[in-house]
């Protein structure tokens, strides 16, 4: 479960470029992956703890996922299938977001969290599911896409889509290295200063990087430094400064997503090698025994 928000940074970033959107309570989408069979959809709607039918429901197909990903993602994780799906609710105004993910191993609640931030969408409950474990969830990201224009009858922006798609696979290739926690951090802190790296130098906005990296003791290579450049770049095509808006007011939900995985991945390590350790002691006793 490392990498999905950054299937809902990819969302964020896409409604950014747009107007506001007239969203009413109580207003839901179901996305289906085209690939699930029926038996499989109805595991889904119990995730989703709704009855089939009660809400309107789309379907995405692998197709749909490559529009976004093809060259950004590789191969093996955008796979040949769409299985991954999602819930969107919108919730009342100040209720703030509540993020779900189960049997996804692409992208984290934090990730997707911070995809809404920045695509604009502050009140809404998200489920992110599979029928099956160790999906990487790029269909779900896509589905949010068409969620939300559904919903809105507005067609998100093409370059807000790619700059939302690019943040999302960024963080989550950052996450492998660097944790979910500190790869969702560096790149909120490097929105908030897109309004001056505009006029920035590449050689310029790589220090900025590397020093917004030490002020929040991160380590990160020359490479994923290269990676945030291009981020940069893609993200000050928004504006600016309602993005750095956005994100200051969810920062907070956001890290406490991205650090309650923390905690949960840490959890599992530690249950992990105890029962190691454990194999180990009664393997000895059983070869002494022997």
């Amino acid at each position: 479960m490392k990498k999905i928000l950054s299937m809902l940074l990819v969302a964020c970033t896409l409604i950014s470029m747009t107007t506001a959107f007239a969203l009413e309570k109580g207003d839901a989408r179901a996305v289906m992956g085209a690939d699930i069979t029926a038996e499989q959809k109805a595991s889904v709607y119990k995730t989703f703890g709704i009855k089939e039918g009660s809400v309107t429901e789309l379907t995405v197909t692998n197709d749909d996922e490559r529009q976004y990903l093809d060259g950004l993602v590789d191969e093996s994780i955008i796979g040949t299938k769409s299985i991954s799906c999602v819930y969107i609710e919108v919730l009342g105004e100040g209720d703030g977001l509540d993020v779900s993910v189960s049997n996804i191993n692409w992208c984290t609640e934090d990730m997707y969290a911070n995809a809404l931030v920045t695509a604009g969408i502050s009140d809404a409950k998200l489920i992110v599911t599979s029928p099956v474990e160790g999906i990487s969830g790029t269909a779900a990201l896509t589905g949010v896409y068409k969620a939300y224009e559904d919903i809105t009858g507005e067609k998100l922006d093409e370059i807000a889509k790619l700059a939302g798609t690019q943040e999302l696979v960024i963080t989550a290739d950052l996450a492998d290295q660097i944790g979910s926690y500190d790869a969702v951090t560096i790149v909120n802190e490097l929105k908030k200063v897109l309004g001056e790296t505009v006029n920035m130098t590449d050689e310029e906005v790589r220090t900025e990087i590397k020093n917004i990296a030490a002020e929040n003791d991160i380590s990160v290579s020359d490479g994923q430094v290269d990676q945030l450049v291009s981020l940069c770049r893609s993200l000050e095509k928004l504006n600016p400064e309602e993005l750095k808006a956005r994100v200051e007011s969810f920062q907070d939900t956001v890290k406490k997503l991205a650090g309650a995985q923390a905690k949960i991945q840490e959890i599992g390590e530690s249950m992990q090698k105890f029962f190691e350790n454990v194999g180990k002691f009664l393997s000895n006793i059983f070869s002494k025994i022997g």
